[in-house]
């Protein structure tokens, strides 16, 4: 169990705004989302409709959100859908969806109509949080009146363009600081205890347990293994507490527990997680896995 006693609140009380409050005077700006990531979507502007479909409310001016979606739209073509940056923090999110943009998208423009959410929660992204600046899990706010803005806006954005999704794939990372950082606060935010878990060393993915669509989760694993290595279970046949489903492979609800990949009916859904903390990657093997991963995905379907 966890040990860690988090800086803010009482033990065995849950966070009222004050503590809500006291969290969000604790962070800062760490990196820029305007250097980091729309100016690199602007430079895609040639290849891909930019389009907004919102902004955050902490600073309108400073987060709009971005789609970068399909020049050549066609009805008679499958959709698919890339996510990154749900949790801000996880940065090969954000750059595998752009560099994915700037570089394997062309080969699938003909085939498929492509929509790419590179940088869900940029306020998350520019503070290295897994929350917003409310506290709140965008990656569990996927369903109706969310709590979450980040998540209601790209949800209204997907149901306004009333389209088949054929396949969604979000980006994601697990990092030492799941354990040093957001699980504590977590854990003092509804004091209620949480595991710790084994971050495992390497990339697996998350299948959504109601569609896990065994030969599509292999196909990116097996892609994905040409670039970086794939996580081994634990002592106890887990990846962070729970049943492989196979090598590399666990399943979620994702739509009991609100997670992004549970956005959409496609039939073909999964959720990437890179460990950037491995000795054995850096942050651009960590970009190159991430697209690795949505070349696959597409590519199978």
């Amino acid at each position: 169990m966890s040990e860690s006693v988090y800086s803010i609140g009482k033990k065995g009380q849950p966070w009222t705004n004050e503590e809500n409050e006291l969290w969000l005077s604790k962070q800062d700006i760490k990196r820029s989302y305007q250097d980091e990531v729309l100016a690199k979507l602007e430079l895609l502007k040639s290849s891909f409709d930019m389009i907004q479909y919102g902004s955050l409310s902490v600073d309108e001016s400073r987060y709009p959100l971005y789609v970068m979606q399909s020049k050549n739209w066609q009805t008679n073509n499958k959709t698919v859908l890339v996510t990154g940056g749900v949790h801000g923090y996880e940065t090969s999110g954000v750059q595998g969806a752009i560099r994915f943009l700037e570089t394997n998208a062309k080969d699938f423009s003909e085939q498929f109509n492509i929509i790419v959410a590179p940088c869900v929660s940029p306020w998350g992204y520019e503070t290295i949080n897994r929350w917003n600046n409310k506290a709140i899990d965008p990656n569990r706010s996927f369903y109706p009146d969310s709590p979450a803005q980040e998540s209601a806006a790209l949800m209204s954005f997907i149901m306004d363009l009333d389209v088949d999704i054929a396949m969604h794939i979000d980006l994601h990372e697990t990092t030492d600081t799941d354990n040093s950082e957001f699980r504590p606060a977590l854990s003092a935010r509804d004091a209620i205890e949480q595991k710790s878990w084994n971050i495992p060393d390497g990339f697996y993915l998350v299948a959504d347990s109601t569609k896990p669509e065994a030969d599509f989760q292999c196909a990116i694993n097996q892609a994905v293994a040409e670039v970086t290595h794939i996580a081994p279970a634990d002592n106890n046949d887990k990846l962070i507490g729970v049943d492989i489903e196979q090598h590399g492979v666990i399943n979620y609800a994702a739509r009991d527990l609100g997670l992004c990949m549970g956005l959409t009916d496609a039939a073909f859904v999964t959720t990437t997680e890179v460990y950037p903390d491995s000795p054995l990657v850096d942050n651009e093997n960590c970009i190159k896995a991430q697209v690795a991963a949505i070349t696959a995905a597409i590519a199978f379907i």
